[in-house]
């Protein structure tokens, strides 16, 4: 899709490069400015300028920056509703009087969408949990993602055994020590409450308890939370004791992921079931949905869709 230059100058008036860049980078005010860790290299001294005046951001040490759509498209790598988007742009060539709409609203917004009818297609990056489970609905799977345990790159530690993530993620080892590591603390990295991949990371590990009658998180209180896959791996990335999970598609060089069970993360591991830590990708739609909506699933489970979702996924 091709834009005018008054779209984008348009649309560039009502963004903030303060507000862009702060959903994605912990942000402290310096004068007229403000100032925090670049995301876009491992950087323990804050060189992440942002100058609401001019709109926009830059980094004193590696270059990176630019307006907010620049530093949006360069921060961001593809994502489950990315995926969606670009299958739905696809659709569009053949189907160009159908439009369809992706909005990014976390998993369980996705289910009640469905549910309730205010959307044709709920997306869900996890099993669907009892309580949303519906005679009305139809779950389709239409690909996998691993979840994968990241560090950072000059922590020793190669291997941990699923027993090992979980009393880490909620604070029962706190030493590297414990786990074959350097004498230092562990600093857990989380996603946010109503994460899919929160959610289940959570349900794989066992990383839930019970109380009164319903099942929460057993997450230590004192994990950090990240918003995001690429706030997570900016935050592992900047701090060398800590660890955190994200996608399988959002690993590169600036975080090293680990062995579970002496498995690797890898495609080949989560397609044949041996990479333990997977998660299915879910389309939720009404059994009574429209006969659009069923060829727009038709073509995202056909050869042509499924090339564009195995970009990323599996």
């Amino acid at each position: 899709m091709k834009y005018k230059s008054e779209d984008i100058d348009l649309l560039l008036q009502q963004l903030h490069i303060e507000e862009v860049v702060g959903e994605f980078v912990d942000l402290k005010k310096t004068g007229a400015n403000f100032k925090g860790l670049c995301p876009f290299h491992q950087d323990n001294n804050p060189s992440f300028v942002v100058s609401p005046n001019k709109n926009i951001c830059k980094c004193f040490v590696c270059g990176a920056g630019g307006n907010p759509i620049k530093f949006y498209s360069e921060y961001k790598k593809i994502s489950f509703v990315e995926a969606v988007e670009e299958l739905a742009n696809k659709y569009k060539e053949i189907e160009p009087n159908v439009v369809v709409e992706v909005q990014g609203v976390g998993s369980s917004a996705g289910v009640k969408a469905a549910a309730d009818g205010t959307a044709d297609m709920g997306m869900v990056s996890r099993e669907l949990k009892d309580s949303e489970q519906s005679d009305d609905l139809e779950v389709t799977t239409i690909a996998y993602d691993g979840i994968a345990i990241v560090v950072n790159p000059a922590n020793g530690v190669e291997n941990l055994t699923s027993e090992q993530v979980k009393g880490i993620f909620e604070g029962t080892i706190t030493n590297w020590s414990e786990v074959g590591g350097a004498d230092a603390d562990i600093i857990v990295v989380t996603r946010e409450d109503g994460s899919g991949t929160r959610s289940a990371f959570e349900e794989i590990l066992g990383l839930q308890q019970e109380i009164d009658g319903k099942k929460v998180s057993s997450i230590s209180q004192g994990a950090l939370v990240a918003e995001g896959n690429g706030t997570i791996k900016a935050t592992v990335a900047s701090k060398e004791g800590s660890i955190g999970f994200v996608s399988l598609g959002f690993i590169d060089d600036t975080v090293k992921a680990i062995s579970v069970n002496d498995v690797m993360p890898t495609v080949e591991t989560v397609k044949n079931g041996e990479y333990s830590v997977s998660r299915p990708l879910l389309v939720i739609t009404h059994k009574d949905g429209t006969q659009t909506t069923k060829d727009f699933l038709e073509f995202i489970l056909g050869d042509e869709g499924q090339e564009i979702v195995s970009e990323k996924y599996i």
